[in-house]
């Protein structure tokens, strides 16, 4: 009986299912008082924000309609046309003087309806070689200021001969201690190859960008003048298998700084009646190579005066002041660009 007993306990236990016990260890307890927080979308790349460019104020027209922004130089073939347009209701130009002073009527600058300002050099020749600029103006009623933030400049090569032609054969060339010195060999492209020489004795010039440095929109510049640089001295380009010389250049050292000009005024009388005309002329003396600038100042300047100005010999030129009316008393101020003024 305890056998059949033992038997029955046996078979009720293995009987009976067992069931695994649930792994709690991977889930959180949960936490009373806890908020769930949604997660955020995933956030977007921000792009470097790219502000508008101003356009270009200076442009060429290569096209009926076609316009390409200006570089800091462009080469045009001698004898063909540029057109420059120059953006703005008012504006500047400034180009070579030898352009305005030649009085072929090459050059025209206008006004356009839509491109703002045109400027056209018709019939190029190497002797346009330089640079031409615009610049904004800003105009308030009768008044006007440039706009310094609104000017566009490019450098313009008219390619032919590979230097820009002058009028001697030999050009006297001062070297000063205290400024230094431009011998403007120009060339009108700018990959042409350009070195110093000497004439005598034949050598060529070391240029260590130093002492001796080349511009192709300027030519070479002693910065350092010495007595060593005198003599006569020229400019060799070559470019594709053609070399040329430039003008020759006579380089005498002075050992002593420019003076500047000396003005003197002397009127045709002292005294005049009312209504009588009289004539004030200053004169300045000084060296060539100063550029002065002649300005008047008199009685009665809004009503009349008639200004003209000449040149003396190569020590000096001299200003004239014409005097219509009633105006009695005047007196002239010289103004020397760059170097100081003078009053006389």
């Amino acid at each position: 009986f305890l056998f059949f007993l033992l038997l029955l306990l046996l078979l009720l236990f293995f009987s009976v299912e067992v069931k695994p016990t649930k792994d709690l260890g991977h889930k959180k307890p949960k936490q009373f008082g806890s908020q769930k927080v949604p997660q955020s979308p995933r956030a977007r790349k921000s792009r470097p924000r790219v502000e508008a460019q101003t356009p270009a104020i200076l442009i060429q027209v290569v096209g009926k309609g076609q316009f390409q922004k200006m570089g800091d130089s462009l080469s045009v073939r001698a004898g063909n046309s540029l057109e420059l347009r120059c953006r703005g209701k008012s504006v500047r130009w400034r180009f070579p003087v030898y352009l305005e002073e030649e009085g072929e009527g090459r050059l025209r600058y206008s006004t356009g309806k839509r491109c703002g300002f045109q400027l056209l050099v018709m019939n190029s020749t190497i002797g346009d070689t330089g640079e031409y600029s615009c610049w904004s103006r800003h105009c308030q009623n009768s008044e006007c200021r440039d706009v310094e933030d609104r000017t566009g400049r490019t450098f313009v090569f008219f390619t032919e001969e590979l230097f820009v032609p002058t009028e001697d054969y030999y050009e006297v060339v001062q070297l000063r201690t205290n400024q230094p010195t431009l011998l403007p060999c120009q060339v009108t492209s700018p990959e042409a190859r350009v070195t110093l020489h000497r004439e005598f004795p034949p050598e060529e010039v070391s240029v260590d960008g130093v002492d001796i440095s080349f511009d192709a929109k300027k030519g070479f510049t002693i910065h350092r003048p010495r007595a060593s640089f005198a003599g006569s001295l020229f400019c060799m380009a070559s470019l594709g298998g053609i070399r040329q010389i430039s003008t020759k250049y006579i380089l005498i050292y002075i050992n002593y700084p420019s003076s500047s000009p000396r003005p003197t005024i002397k009127a045709s009388a002292t005294s005049v009646f009312l209504g009588e005309n009289f004539n004030v002329t200053c004169t300045a003396l000084g060296e060539p190579e100063i550029t002065v600038d002649f300005t008047w100042e008199y009685p009665g300047q809004l009503v009349s005066g008639r200004i003209q100005w000449r040149f003396l010999n190569r020590e000096g030129m001299c200003s004239d002041l014409s005097i219509m009316g009633d105006n009695v008393g005047s007196s002239c101020r010289l103004d020397q660009r760059l170097r100081g003024q003078k009053t006389g």
